[in-house]
């Protein structure tokens, strides 16, 4: 995955774990890299400080404006060159940029600092950059789709005005919510506001992309942003920002769920709030409270609250979740943890869920060990939540082969592809009939039936037409003209496979079900059913959907995956589009397309859900 170490794996060389590679730094004092300034030039500690923000000096204007000596950040792409100059972040070349005059700088980039003696202000020159200084935009109505509102929460909660972005944009170290935390507890989830700074740069790029987040969010402080927030949709009327949460709040908080203390009880919860001051924590947190009661402890840098302050003083003496074995296994395993990340001892609270355990044991032996983490990760192009399940029994399906869905027609608008059901069910099959028949589903009876009338062969012919690989395509071609192209390449037994299609439609025509005529190519250890024999000979041969930029991105290491899914927005769109009007269409327009992706081994799986942007 572009956007994070792949789970299990150590960085590439140079890369810091917690960094993507497209926003690793480059060593310094190497000018042909594109590295940071050496020491000596402007903007680099130790040399000549730059003006003040808005001022000017014989060689340099202000933000926004012409650079001779050095281009401001966020004027042209990063990572391109102009005259010996290196661009802005997230800006498009201009043609005919002036060139350097009478200072070298071999494509630095050169961020805006302080004149000497003068505090930042860090207020942005421009109606497209978030903290304009403007008076903040009308907050966009209600009902303009959860999607968008995620996404703006997200960024504004995070990168709040672009201020706090550009100060705090080399932090993300220090003490986590996982340091402090009980390290018996069943889940965890954090919400970082202070993240690493690739993060922060991916979250900035995605923010321009969407006028809710480029023009209606403005302020230097994103725990004010998230505060404002709340606060709008009711509640904290008797808080003020700056006088009761400001002068304690740090920027990150954690949640830890707790085993009930008996059979029958509640889960406990504890809280971690990030605090700069002990004694005004205390003073602002009774305030947010408000007259509820609650226990408080202090550990490190964080304040524990709890539902009694028994649990708040046994939870700053117990063992931290950061020195639990399992816990750190998977966050190694996960990689970077992003801007929002969970885990849950799954097995654990299975042990909770009594009528898991009488109505189907085998399923709770199943779970018992299973474990799952996740991470909510950003990159300038697309925002993902992986994840890792480990430890789960029985759910051996042998090896599965990688998923052929990178060989699908280039035209394909839609597909979904899965390795090892076939084996999967075979070896679960007991399994999944008595499940269905505690269910009241019927599907012994219909084996029975199945086989004497049909001579269809439960599991194995079920096994047969899953195949070792099952990837089903959507077609973009004949949508339009409501004649849509669909079909499935199967890595099966085709002779068999040919024979089971024959026994189903067999019974879907005497049922009286109307069943689409299907054209069939048997190949080599392959087996192809299409909506079309054109469509069906062009499943058959390998396609270049691999090639496509959007499908790259939604689904990474599609050449490891063993299962994977992709939808090209960009193909549909005009469906969804058509009547929409306004900020809502310009905004759904940004989407590019959607995939989910991942690998099964044994008992552990990763995944990767992504979201892509234009």
């Amino acid at each position: 995955m572009s956007a994070n170490n792949p789970p299990g794996q150590p960085p590439y060389p140079g890369q810091e774990p917690d960094r993507t590679i497209a926003y690793r730094p480059q060593p310094q004092g190497h000018p042909q890299d594109g590295g940071y300034q050496q020491q000596g030039q402007p903007g680099y500690p130790g040399g000549p400080q730059q003006p003040g923000y808005g001022q000017q000096n014989q060689d340099q204007q202000v933000y926004g404006q012409q650079n001779y000596g050095q281009q401001a950040y966020g004027q042209q792409p990063y990572g391109q060159q102009s005259h010996g100059q290196q661009p802005g972040y997230g800006q498009q070349a201009q043609p005919g940029y002036p060139q350097n005059h009478g200072q070298q700088n071999y494509g630095q980039q050169a961020y805006p600092q302080p004149g000497y003696g003068q505090q930042p202000t860090w207020q942005q020159q421009g109606p497209d950059f978030l903290g304009s200084g403007q008076p903040p935009a009308r907050p966009a109505k209600k009902g303009k789709g959860w999607l968008i509102a995620v996404i703006a929460a997200l960024v504004v909660a995070l990168v709040g005005g672009g201020g706090a972005f550009a100060v705090s944009l080399l932090s993300g170290g220090g003490t986590q919510p996982h340091d402090v935390l009980p390290g018996d507890a069943l889940g965890y989830v954090r919400l970082d506001l202070d993240p690493a700074a690739n993060q922060k740069l991916a979250l900035f790029s995605i923010a321009r992309k969407f006028n809710a987040t480029k023009a209606s969010f403005t302020g230097d402080d994103p725990r004010k942003a998230l505060f404002d927030l709340i606060k709008r949709d009711g509640g904290l009327d008797k808080v003020d920002y700056a006088a009761d949460v400001e002068p304690w709040l740090g920027s990150r908080i954690g949640v830890a769920v707790l085993s009930p203390h008996k059979a029958g009880a509640e889960p406990g919860v504890v809280v971690a709030v990030q605090v700069s001051d002990e004694a005004k924590a205390k003073a602002g947190i009774a305030k947010l409270m408000d007259g509820e009661k609650y226990g408080i402890a202090f550990r490190e840098d964080y304040a524990l609250l709890a539902q009694t302050q028994d649990q708040a003083d046994r939870a700053v003496k117990v063992a931290p979740l950061s020195d639990n074995a399992a816990f750190s296994d998977d966050l190694n395993a996960l990689g970077e943890t992003g801007v929002l990340s969970f885990w849950v001892n799954a097995g654990k609270v299975a042990e909770f869920a009594p009528e898991l355990a009488t109505r189907n044991a085998e399923a709770l032996a199943q779970v018992k060990n299973l474990r799952v983490a996740g991470a909510l990760r950003f990159d300038g192009n697309y925002v993902e939540l992986a994840g890792v399940a480990r430890g789960a029994q029985n759910l051996d399906m042998g090896q599965p082969e990688i998923s052929k869905i990178s060989a699908l027609p280039a035209s394909t608008v839609a597909a979904l592809s899965v390795s090892g059901l076939g084996d999967a069910v075979g070896k679960q099959w007991a399994q999944i009939l008595k499940a269905a028949d505690q269910n009241g589903a019927g599907l012994q009876q219909f084996t029975d039936q199945a086989g004497q009338q049909y001579g269809l062969s439960l599991p194995a012919d079920l096994s047969t037409l899953l195949g070792k690989n099952l990837t089903l395509a959507l077609d973009a071609n004949g949508l339009d003209a409501n004649q849509p192209k669909f079909g499935a390449r199967i890595t099966t037994d085709p002779t068999k496979a040919q024979e089971v299609v024959g026994k189903i439609e067999k019974i879907l025509a005497d049922s009286g079900t109307a069943a689409p005529q299907l054209a069939k190519v048997p190949g080599d250890g392959s087996f192809v059913v299409a909506s079309t024999p054109e469509y069906a000979a062009e499943l058959a041969k390998d396609g270049a959907l691999g090639e496509n930029e959007g499908f790259r991105l939604a689904v990474p290491d599609a050449e490891k995956a063993t299962f994977a899914a992709y939808v090209d927005l960009d193909k549909i769109e005009h469906f969804y589009l058509e009547n929409l009007q306004g900020e809502e269409r310009a905004s759904l327009q940004v989407l590019k397309a959607v995939g989910i992706s991942g690998t099964q081994t044994g008992s552990d799986s990763t995944f990767s859900l992504r979201l892509v942007f234009n």
